[in-house]
């Protein structure tokens, strides 16, 4: 059994999200440069080179990339030998977002209740948390710090066996139009097919912490993605909305056991600009 003190989460934590905040991810920078390149319409490639020079300035700037700095989510593998001393281990991940949100000026988004007095937390938690029980004596932390307007364009629904891929398919292409400029394109699409009604909607965030590009181990789930970048990307909407080809960065699907009478499928919308994601093992 390996123990380690609570603090040790707090710090990582800390660390994660002034640096997802502040400098963007190598293949979020090497995404935007593909897209640079491959952008037909004068207008998105401007938009693009734009926000390339906004990861610049943020980076060495030590400023946020966007002044939305997200609800942080953590999904979080803990080794079942692995022990915490010193306190609980949410409170330490709440303690780490509240140093850095107050501590580096970044935006505090989080309010306490959804409706009525909606009153601001003032340090950005609670975090949300994904715990995952998992075999050795480590801890890895996924953080994504995933922004307001591409979350609130996100959709779920449950379809039917009946509707098959294509209604999968044209569910996702639907949720991206509908979007429009409003998730803030070029965005990653992470897509959850199965499981139950509250599980898909994890399942689909948790598709967003693939390296932006990377292919599914399935070759079934390749051909899918292939195809949905290609009919996202046929939309024209463009950098921001602005008109293009390169809508998407990428789409990542991740798939799940379900019921024999369903077929739930979840689309969780990132912004791309400000992909913020950051992974640390301890």
């Amino acid at each position: 059994m390996r123990e380690i003190d609570i603090s040790t989460v707090t710090e990582a934590v800390q660390r994660l999200c002034l640096e997802a905040n502040y400098v963007a991810a190598p293949d979020v920078r090497k995404a935007f440069e593909l897209a640079a390149e491959r952008e037909v319409s004068p207008l998105g490639k401007q938009v693009l080179t734009q926000l390339l020079e906004n990861m610049r300035v943020a980076e060495v700037e030590r400023v946020p990339m966007c002044q939305d700095t997200g609800t942080v989510v953590i999904f979080a593998d803990i080794g079942q030998d692995l022990h915490f001393s010193g306190g609980l281990f949410s409170d330490a991940v709440n303690e780490g977002v509240r140093r850095a949100y107050t501590g580096g000026y970044l935006r505090s988004s989080i309010v306490d209740r959804p409706v009525g007095k909606r009153t601001n937390t003032r340090d950005n938690t609670p975090a949300v948390l994904h715990l995952h029980l998992v075999d050795g004596d480590q801890l890895t932390m996924t953080m994504l710090a995933k922004g307001g307007g591409a979350e609130n364009m996100s959709q779920m629904r449950m379809l039917t066996p009946g509707d098959g891929l294509d209604g999968v398919l044209n569910f996702v292409v639907e949720t991206v139009e509908r979007a429009g400029p409003n998730a803030c394109p070029p965005v990653i699409v992470g897509v959850g097919i199965g499981g139950t009604f509250d599980s898909v909607g994890t399942l689909a965030k948790q598709a967003l912490t693939r390296e932006i590009g990377s292919e599914h181990d399935d070759p079934q789930i390749q051909e899918i993605e292939g195809e949905l970048i290609q009919r996202i990307n046929n939309l024209g909407i463009g950098p921001h909305g602005f008109g293009g080809r390169i809508t998407a960065l990428a789409v990542h699907v991740e798939i799940a056991p379900t019921h024999i009478a369903s077929l739930p499928v979840a689309v969780n919308l990132q912004c791309g600009p400000a992909a913020r994601l950051r992974r640390v093992t301890i």
